[in-house]
């Protein structure tokens, strides 16, 4: 258990707070910031978010630069990003801030590629993340924020940034997914 590791292993331990913040009714009131005003709630839900999300960043680049890339990480990192992912969508849906159709398409694209690289390794391969997966995960971390921030600080000048940006999230989601199972279709056509 390194500090890669432990920076990943805390990442998933921010998920029931953030759970707790966006769903329990704590009655905090809003925040008035910059004529906006904002749930407290969710501005603090928001802020853990976006604090995980960060560790995503700092323990691989930590794992990669040290020489500290092991395969305990090399499992907990993505269940960790799709754990946090998932939460807040889900929260999102349950506050009528996302639609649910979206929120089952990214999902579904997580456990399908999650599908294929348990069979990829089942014959030896390890599929690692490439420049396309995380181009969507990161759309995905930028809808997810703006849409917790409930458009903030967009909301100011009517500009819906949080609607466009989930649907770039949704549209590289479907993208990514594509890819990983063309790239990867062999491993279809090779089964007996």
């Amino acid at each position: 258990m390194n500090l890669p590791n432990k920076i990943t292993v805390a990442r998933i331990m921010l998920i029931p707070f953030f759970l707790i913040v966006m769903l329990v009714p704590f009655g905090w009131g809003s925040v008035r910031i910059a004529g906006a005003e904002l749930p407290a709630a969710h501005l603090v839900g928001a802020l853990i978010f976006i604090i995980a999300s960060t560790t995503d960043w700092i323990d691989g680049h930590y794992a990669r630069k040290y020489g500290l890339v092991t395969n305990l990480g090399k499992f907990l990192d993505p269940l960790a990003d799709k754990l946090l992912v998932s939460a807040a969508l889900i929260v999102l849906v349950e506050l009528g801030a996302a639609p649910a159709w979206m929120v089952i398409v990214i999902i579904s694209r997580e456990f399908a590629v999650t599908g294929l690289r348990l069979v990829l390794a089942g014959e030896g391969e390890v599929v690692a993340a490439n420049m396309l997966g995380k181009i969507k995960t990161w759309t995905q971390i930028v809808a997810i924020s703006a849409l917790l921030l409930h458009n903030f600080p967009f909301s100011l000048i009517s500009f819906p940034f949080a609607d466009i940006a989930l649907w770039v999230a949704v549209i590289f989601t479907i993208w990514s997914g594509w890819d990983y199972f063309a790239k990867n279709r062999h491993a279809f056509s090779h089964s007996k």
